[in-house]
């Protein structure tokens, strides 16, 4: 024989039909606390300190001048602060990816190198010169913004000899419509992490991209000393 119900009221917390707002445990919030306390300082440091950090004394050794003789000095200390951190070499015109070195500049040299590390890894590589560019994104620039192509109108050729690449990556870097901003100005008002942020998507390594290597914290230093020089080549 099966009972009767209860008609006793639930009471609030009983009932399946009202649901209740747990209180997150105690542990949790403990670990919560934890990490905001670990990652504002982390933030802060890597905000106001770690991109002023001191330079070593052989960081600067390797950055030459720029081929290009003329120019804006914001900029040109921009083209060689980016080279800082992609092509930190004694010949970053001729370096491509991997480390060696190219004696022909008629042209890109178009060479894939397996990539050994990094989140690409096992792909490969086409980067060349002082501004590590890949194939298709210098012959892109370079249609734009190459001053001296060889051949016709239907079939360019674009050579790749230091003083165009300068040529090519300072035109681009000068153009507003392809960033959307006026780099130059923004240099000129201090806004240099805004400047890198941006350019990180093109060349990774500035400190914001996917490739930031052991030069990276060093760039706005890197940068100050090299206006400087700019500054003074232009007076």
């Amino acid at each position: 024989m099966v009972s009767e119900p209860s008609l006793k009221p639930l009471k609030l917390s009983q009932n399946p039909l009202v649901k209740r707002r747990r209180k997150p445990p105690k542990f949790r919030q403990f670990v919560l606390l934890l990490a905001g306390a670990i990652a504002l300082p982390m933030l802060f440091y890597n905000v106001i300190f770690r991109r002023t950090e001191p330079l070593p004394p052989a960081v600067m050794a390797p950055l030459p001048p720029l081929v290009m003789e003329d120019g804006d000095p914001y900029i040109r200390a921009l083209m060689r602060t980016i080279s800082a951190s992609e092509s930190n070499v004694d010949q970053p015109y001729a370096v491509i990816y991997g480390g060696q070195y190219i004696d022909d500049f008629n042209r890109h040299p178009d060479r894939c190198v397996r990539i050994v590390a990094g989140p690409n890894l096992n792909n490969c590589s086409t980067a060349a010169g002082r501004y590590q560019f890949i194939t298709t994104t210098w012959e892109e620039m370079a249609e734009r913004y190459h001053p001296n192509p060889d051949g016709t109108w239907f079939w360019k050729s674009y050579s790749f000899e230091p003083k165009f690449q300068d040529k090519v990556v300072y035109a681009w870097l000068k153009d507003e419509e392809a960033w959307g901003v006026n780099i130059s100005e923004l240099l000129k008002q201090g806004k240099l992490d805004e400047v890198l942020y941006l350019l990180s998507g093109t060349w990774t390594s500035l400190g914001y991209g996917i490739e930031t290597n052991s030069m990276s914290a060093y760039l706005p230093t890197i940068y100050q000393q090299l206006l400087e020089e700019e500054l003074e080549k232009s007076m």
